[in-house]
């Protein structure tokens, strides 16, 4: 399938995901809106991918919004919107994803990573959350996701200065977990997709899910009650019993070997 505003290949059991729209720095339009989401469950839905890779081509990774697709359009009377899928519902929910920052990284380029499961980072990369210079606030729940990833003093500091980052600072702050030399980030995230994508996709996916429901839960019956129902899914699955066998026979488990027995 060809996209419009990205590019989707796969390498091995990794799918990647590249915003291509280099002559704006990958800007943020409802078309990339939808291809990204298309893309992305294109690899939920191929058992053969166990993660996927987000990164930009060209300069940029994500520059913010395309100020006439979304925000000149909107005061013109374009009521349409972006697509209704919910976007933090959506990633939250899919199979794991790492973001590949390869520079600037701006607004929507920021929010839309932030409910990723890993964030890599070039030492060209920018960090800005700057839309109150836009006359606008914070969206897709990164007032949140920001505070959990940075904290409150920091993500009040990224917030109402809107100022821009370097990889460096925002490493420092928490708000990325890696960041390397610019030729190293595509074989950095790759290797840790590859490391994610070797473990079973069903328990993956159950980790992702008691992140997302316990991360600000502060009910500890609750939380420990949702582990207990997963993990008695878990114990009776083909994939730990493949593990526990891997185990006792000195071999590597054979996780895509077993998915969907169980």
């Amino acid at each position: 399938m060809t996209y419009e505003t990205i590019l989707f290949e796969t390498q091995d059991d990794v799918a990647i995901v590249t915003l291509n729209r280099p002559e704006r720095l990958n800007a943020w339009t409802n078309q990339m809106n939808r291809d990204i989401v298309d893309a992305v469950r294109r690899a939920n839905d191929d058992p053969a991918i166990g993660a996927i890779v987000v990164t930009g081509a060209g300069r940029g990774f994500c520059a913010g919004a395309d100020i006439k697709d979304t925000f000149a359009a909107r005061i013109d009377g374009d009521a349409s919107g972006p697509p209704t899928t919910n976007w933090v519902t959506f990633m939250r929910g899919s199979k794991p994803i790492i973001a590949a920052v390869n520079g600037a990284a701006v607004g929507v380029g920021v929010t839309l990573m932030l409910p990723f499961d890993v964030l890599v980072a070039s030492e060209q990369a920018r960090f800005g959350l700057a839309f109150v210079k836009m006359g606008v606030v914070p969206e897709l729940a990164s007032s949140h996701f920001l505070v959990q990833r940075v904290g409150f003093s920091h993500a009040s500091e990224m917030c109402l200065t809107g100022k821009l980052y370097s990889a460096a600072e925002a490493h420092e702050r928490g708000l990325v977990n890696h960041v390397v030399p610019h030729e190293e980030l595509m074989p950095k995230a790759m290797e840790l997709a590859r490391e994610i994508a070797a473990n079973p996709s069903l328990q993956l996916g159950m980790v992702k899910r008691l992140l997302t429901e316990n991360g600000s839960e502060t009910d500890l019956e609750l939380v420990m009650k949702r582990e207990g129902e997963l993990l008695n899914e878990a114990y009776a699955s083909a994939e730990h019993q493949e593990a526990v066998s891997a185990f006792l026979e000195k071999r590597a488990p054979d996780f895509r070997g077993v998915a969907g027995e169980s």
